[in-house]
């Protein structure tokens, strides 16, 4: 490679990468307001978005299949009673859960009405949905597993990520396992609030780069720890009968 292709080979990548720094910098600026007034403002934007079924194409785009079976694989394969899908959009990902874990109770939640009534109508025969925002919604159940994927750099600053990270430690019971994934090595940052959390452990982290976006899968579990309950090494996920 020539130093003129590599010079036009990072100025494409940066290109690229323009339109996903504004993305990022408009949620931040949102996240300046009060808690409830960006609910707010996040519920109006993910209705738009959900004008026309399935926006981001996550039912039908192999990267999206591919990062939902590394989610799976990388998460210990042991029974678990109650899951939730955290920004589970119309539930692709939440029938993924569903089939995988047949003896469990499965929940999506998503902060778009628009979106939940389609999840609803698509996959509410394997799993229940939730209209809820994150920051705002009180943890009235726990669960053993929590997975939140693609969802935390729209919440934006510093504060609400802590506050994020402390909704979603108090969803699990004691013991129970957090997964997120999210783009890397942004998730290097967004994960960051979840280590600096004292009621969580972060238990395995994987990268995988093999893809034209990068990801991270990392896997917290809360405290206390009970005996006998620690998490299992990481192994494909179960799909046996899954009964508590």
């Amino acid at each position: 490679m020539t130093i003129h292709d590599a010079d036009r080979k990072g100025h494409m990548t940066v290109m690229r990468e323009i339109p996903e720094m504004l993305h990022r910098t408009f949620f931040r600026t949102l996240s300046l307001m009060a808690p409830r007034r960006q609910g707010v403002l996040l519920r109006g934007y993910f209705d738009w978005w959900h004008r026309r079924p399935d926006p981001w194409n996550l039912g039908t785009d192999d990267y999206e299949r591919y990062k939902y079976l590394t989610t799976l694989k990388r998460t210990p394969a042991r029974p678990y009673s109650r899951i939730l899908d955290v920004g589970c959009s119309e539930g692709v990902f939440t029938r993924y859960l569903a089939d995988a874990y047949p003896g469990a109770e499965v929940v999506g939640m998503d902060i778009s009405a628009r979106a939940i009534e389609r999840a609803r109508a698509l996959h509410g025969a394997r799993a229940s949905f939730v209209q809820a925002d994150i920051l705002g919604h009180p943890p009235a159940h726990r669960f053993d597993l929590v997975f939140c994927a693609e969802t935390l750099y729209y919440i934006g600053r510093g504060d609400r990520l802590r506050r994020a990270s402390a909704r979603l430690g108090a969803l699990l019971r004691p013991g129970g396992l957090l997964v997120l994934t999210h783009p890397w090595p942004e998730a290097e940052r967004l994960h960051g609030y979840f280590d600096e959390d004292s009621t969580l452990s972060r238990v395995d982290e994987h990268v995988d780069g093999t893809t034209h976006r990068p990801f991270a899968v990392a896997l917290y579990q809360s405290a206390p720890h009970p005996a006998g309950n620690a998490a299992t090494h990481p192994g494909a996920a179960a799909t046996g009968d899954l009964h508590a």
